[in-house]
């Protein structure tokens, strides 16, 4: 993802918002972290080595899971001006206990069969149930690292096999960037087997475009959108009514578009919230990008990093907010990982919710990263990756589970817009003979004894795909 026009919000912005503090603290909070040795199954390495991308370095994985498959998505070989040498692909069938893994064919020059595309980026995985059609949206860029196309992979036999992507959208004009895509897999309802592709145009101020598909991803329609410039990272769902909702960060706030009509056109946009937001210490690259996710009836979950419920906004916290027509939201809510105090600071959220429960007894799942302390240099910062999960709607999460870290800035890709991990990190409920199972999938970067990660070395980066399964 190639991302512009980041300004955090004013000081006296961040402390008028401080003013919500007393209203909202209302969770119970869990300070103790759990800190035990945390098994990781190592999904991907980066096997290229073409010298112009950082290697043995995979960043911003993504998954979907439909019962007990679930794929995931990830950048293998990052080039400093954004993109990847190509996407990796692992899967499981048997609820995350056994993998397979490979890369995309026909996608970029270093592909197997070579694709046409400099570098590919912004990968996310979804699954129609209707024509049992796994895919993998991502833009392809050419050599000045520009999005000419928005593609899909597809795979017809379960996320095991690849075939070469088809074609979204393909411009001469825009400056394709931060595709999306999700499937409306509910049998009941009327728009059963539509796929919803989405991305933003940077060389028009990052106006919003959508498209969908009804026959498992081989073609694909342009929707009617509203005039929707500087947004960026939609993630849409879907309800059981066939009614799109897509939350995502515009100018300032976080807002929200839906699609009635099965995705032939869009409204909106309806205000979640006013983005208030810390900039992370130690140059590293981290945007408060939403995370979303729906219950069995439909309600829509959606969490990003903010920071207005801690004093001069030192620090992030990870918030949501809830909607069940996806115009009308709740008051934002914070995790409450750590106390407002604590200079922890957290950010990449990646939020699962059980597809299987809803109201009082929803399941959640977050997978994030964080500081210990927040106020930290490029040499000091330590980065490490949390686990939370509520049983109850929210109501009360478990204390904090360390699933990897410490690790240093000089671990890490250094892009031309900052050390990077990815833009996002994620979770999936996969179902197992125990019940549904929130997985975490994520960068761990290994410590290379005396190197720092280094453009086109293929000895000094150890940053891999990992996941983590948490008991049902």
């Amino acid at each position: 993802m190639r991302l512009i026009g980041w300004c955090p919000q004013s000081t006296a912005s961040r402390v008028s918002r401080m003013l919500l503090l007393c209203g909202l603290l209302s969770l119970t909070v869990c300070a103790a972290a759990a800190r035990a040795a945390v098994p990781l199954t190592v999904l991907s390495n980066d096997p290229y080595t073409n010298t112009t991308s950082f290697h043995q370095a995979e960043v911003e994985p993504a998954s979907f899971a439909a019962g007990s498959t679930v794929v995931t998505a990830v950048q293998a070989g990052r080039f400093p001006d954004g993109g990847s040498s190509n996407i990796g692909w692992a899967t499981s069938t048997d609820g995350a206990s056994t993998w397979k893994n490979g890369f995309l064919p026909g996608t970029t020059v270093y592909a197997k069969p070579a694709g046409p595309y400099a570098a590919v980026s912004d990968e996310a995985v979804a699954f129609d149930a209707k024509h049992g059609v796994w895919m993998i949206v991502m833009d392809g860029l050419d050599p000045n690292y520009a999005g000419i196309a928005a593609i899909v992979s597809r795979s017809t036999d379960g996320g095991l096999t690849w075939g070469n992507p088809v074609t979204v959208q393909a411009s001469t004009t825009q400056n394709i960037d931060k595709t999306w895509i999700v499937c409306d897999s509910h049998a009941s309802s009327p728009y059963y087997g539509n796929c919803y592709a989405e991305w933003d145009d940077m060389n028009h101020n990052q106006q919003l475009h959508m498209a969908v598909s009804k026959n498992g991803g081989l073609t694909w329609t342009q929707s009617t959108v509203p005039n929707a410039p500087a947004v960026i990272g939609g993630q849409p769902v879907v309800q059981p009514s066939g009614k799109v909702i897509m939350p995502i960060q515009q100018a300032g706030n976080i807002v929200s578009f839906i699609s009635s009509n099965g995705g032939s056109s869009y409204t909106g946009p309806s205000t979640i919230a006013t983005l208030s937001f810390h900039t992370e210490a130690g140059s590293f690259r981290s945007y408060p990008l939403t995370s979303a996710g729906t219950d069995s009836t439909g309600k829509v979950y959606v969490a990003w990093m903010d920071c207005r419920f801690i004093a001069n906004c030192t620090a992030n916290d990870i918030v949501y907010s809830t909607s069940t027509d996806g115009t009308h939201w709740s008051a934002v809510t914070r995790i409450p990982i750590d106390t407002t105090t604590s200079g922890v600071d957290h950010f990449l959220p990646g939020l699962a919710v059980d597809p299987a429960t809803s109201g009082a007894t929803t399941k959640l799942a977050l997978t994030y990263y964080y500081y210990p302390v927040s106020n930290c240099t490029e040499s000091t910062c330590q980065l490490d990756v949390g686990f939370v999960r509520s049983s109850n709607a929210g109501a009360t999460w478990t204390a904090r589970l360390q699933l990897a870290g410490p690790m240093t800035m000089s671990r890490l890709p250094d892009t031309s817009l900052g050390y990077m991990i990815g833009d996002f990190v994620s979770t999936a409920f996969v179902t197992t003979s125990a019940g549904d199972a929130p997985t975490s999938f994520f960068e761990s970067a290994l410590a290379v004894s005396g190197k720092t990660c280094t453009l086109g070395d293929n000895s000094s980066c150890r940053q891999r795909t990992v996941a983590h399964k948490t008991a049902p």
